[in-house]
């Protein structure tokens, strides 16, 4: 009879089960997206409260919702920036465009349904943006024209430059002009008739 010999067995190693904690911190990766996480969180923490605000300012039903959008399509693009402290302006500039574009989107929406609801309701963060004394003015700044709005909005509110402005809006300086003029016309007009 042949006798067993006593042979360790070697087991292959293998990695203890992650733990909650370390599956929420991801795995390194590039450099570059790193860095791109780092200062997309910057951009977030810096401007998420204004751009909010903008969108709010501007008529959007869901400024979360389009801020939230905006931050993701800078996400997206952020290798094809050609400078990264342009971030703002970039972000600015979605944000108007996203809300010119769910405006008019829910325009057409309207048009389309046979019983058009009988008053819109502010959101609760329009409500909680705007004090009392404000919203007469917002009311009024409501019934102007978009692109009034728009360049009233951020020269007056965001204090931008008019070539600010043109490169958020995607219009020429003597534009903003004519649409800042008439804004203030229409709005002053608008007021004059409140009192």
């Amino acid at each position: 009879m042949r006798r067993r010999q006593n042979i360790p067995l070697t087991l292959p190693l293998v990695p203890p089960p992650a733990t909650p904690a370390d599956s929420l911190i991801p795995a390194a990766s590039d450099p570059a997206d790193l860095e791109r996480e780092a200062a997309l969180a910057r951009l977030f923490e810096l401007h998420y409260a204004s751009m909010l605000r903008l969108a709010v300012l501007l008529g959007a039903d869901d400024p979360e919702n389009v801020v939230a959008e905006a931050y993701y399509q800078i996400y997206r693009k952020w290798r094809r920036l050609r400078d990264t402290k342009a971030a703002e302006a970039y972000l600015r500039s979605t944000v108007c465009n996203l809300t010119r574009m769910r405006i008019r989107h829910l325009q057409v929406a309207r048009r389309h349904v046979e019983n058009p609801p009988e008053e819109v309701v502010a959101s609760a963060e329009s409500t909680a943006l705007l004090h009392d004394d404000q919203r007469v003015l917002i009311d009024a700044l409501q019934q102007l024209p978009a692109r009034q709005r728009e360049a009233l909005v951020l020269r007056h509110w965001l204090g931008l430059k008019e070539s600010e402005i043109a490169a958020a809006m995607g219009i020429s300086s003597g534009s903003v002009k004519t649409h800042t003029s008439r804004g203030i016309a229409a709005l002053s007009q608008a007021m004059e008739a409140r009192q």
